[in-house]
């Protein structure tokens, strides 16, 4: 059964989607079969994966995106996901294993627009229908927005595991303690539709930081950081095997371009990417790999309290 990890903070600016993107792809090189699922409206993973022309096709049909599981509601997303996303100008795959759940600007009308039955709600329609295809891969990746909004809550109702990419700055301290608050709201409110066999509700099992400036020292933020999460440990707001991630993510001209070319760093050759953020890269997939939290909780009987029932 797939790992599923939620990327999220409730700051923006944090860089997640490049993050999320590279390790998704670091962990298709090793092997793994990734399902990358885009929930920002902003729909930027999908356009950096897809490129602007595939991705402009599927944008302009209103079809074949994850808005379109709720309307028209005719497809699923086993029928949608883009296999083997990552492909030359001639069509061949440069990076099998990793697919690709697309999104368009469209999603935005889950907001607002997308009328939700209270007693069959969007995020249970998705978790239902991801639950279809979750024995295919090795992990699925959630890149959501930064806020707790309906697009974000399929993801986070559907995850296993939550991640929280930040900056070494305040900002990204406030987010992470907003975003705690918030998810405790959300799985309050969506409690009454979570059956056993789904498991309990995603806690925060690490904070990665991410898109680091020359020079910046990062020890009193981190510093910090792990102060807030000692508080939400002895809470029982995040998992218990939550930490900050040893491996942090350089700042680097190198994932812009990797951007313009459609391609993960991995797949950009440059002795930058093997000495540097690629290196970062590679070694943050390594570290989720080791940090297994569910299994780390089973071995230890620690599955424990739900953060919906945690005070």
């Amino acid at each position: 059964m797939a790992r599923k990890l939620a990327f999220i903070n409730y700051k923006g600016g944090v860089s997640k989607t490049s993050l999320i993107v590279n390790v998704a792809a670091c962990l298709a090189q090793r092997g793994k079969r990734v399902l990358l699922c885009d929930l920002d409206t902003q729909s930027n993973s999908s356009i950096w994966l897809l490129r602007i022309e595939r991705w402009n096709r599927i944008n302009m049909e209103k079809r074949g995106s994850v808005f379109s599981i709720f309307d028209p509601g005719e497809e699923r997303i086993k029928d949608i996901i883009v296999k083997d996303v990552v492909r030359d100008n001639q069509g061949n795959a440069q990076l099998p294993g990793l697919d690709l759940l697309p999104t368009t600007f469209n999603l935005i009308d889950i907001e607002n627009e997308y009328k939700i039955d209270p007693q069959n709600p969007h995020y249970l329609i998705f978790n239902e229908q991801i639950r279809e295809v979750e024995d295919d891969y090795d992990f699925i990746l959630y890149d959501c927005p930064p806020n707790i909004l309906n697009a974000s809550q399929l993801g986070i109702f559907s995850a296993d595991e939550l991640y929280v990419p930040a900056n070494p700055d305040a900002l990204s301290l406030i987010g992470f303690t907003l975003m705690i608050e918030k998810l405790l709201l959300f799985y309050r409110r969506s409690a009454g539709f979570r059956v056993p066999e789904m498991g309990n509700f995603a806690r925060v099992s690490g904070v990665i930081f991410n898109s680091i400036k020359a020079n910046v020292d990062i020890g009193v933020p981190k510093m910090r950081m792990q102060l807030r999460l000692n508080q939400f440990k002895k809470q029982r707001l995040v998992s218990n095997e939550a930490k900050i991630y040893d491996a942090c993510v350089r700042d680097a001209t190198i994932v812009r371009r990797a951007v313009t070319l459609g391609l993960p760093v991995c797949l950009v050759e440059s002795r930058e990417v093997a000495e540097g953020v690629g290196k970062d890269y590679n070694d943050l997939a390594e570290e989720i790999l080791a940090h297994n939290v569910n299994a780390i909780a089973k071995a230890s009987n620690g599955a424990g309290t739900t953060m919906a029932s945690a005070s």
